[in-house]
């Protein structure tokens, strides 16, 4: 199977085709970028497709630079904030984005988000 979790192959190895994979997102470990302040944790990723499903941090003022969603992007934003220059989505708020949208993402007092791909970004 394609889908996985990066770090929980090991646990999930054993379970049927269709079993639930539980995942301990707090046992997972952050994974740095190539972005100045911003980590994340992969929950779930398929390799074929691209799909995955992303928990962000991001520290106060970090910027995810110019990029293009290939896809729809769909972002929860569990603490904090995420903004571009069409607005601000604040905690407990949603946004989405249609494919072939292209913006520059900051977070002024930092953040933390779900986020849902189902193709990676593109960035310039």
């Amino acid at each position: 199977m394609a889908l996985h979790t990066p770090g929980m192959e090991e646990q999930h190895a054993t379970l049927a085709a269709l079993s639930s994979r539980y995942v301990n997102a707090s046992s997972l470990p952050w994974q740095e970028t190539n972005f100045p302040g911003i980590r994340i944790k992969v929950l779930m990723h398929d390799a074929e497709t691209g799909l995955q499903t992303i928990l962000t941090h991001m520290e106060a003022g970090a910027v995810l630079p110019d990029h293009e969603h290939t896809q729809v992007e769909q972002s929860w934003v569990l603490q904090g904030s995420l903004a571009d220059h069409e607005g601000e989505a604040t905690a407990g708020n949603f946004v989405w984005r249609p494919a072939g949208s292209r913006h520059t993402a900051h977070s002024p007092n930092g953040a933390l988000i779900l986020s849902f791909f189902l193709k990676p970004n593109h960035f310039y």
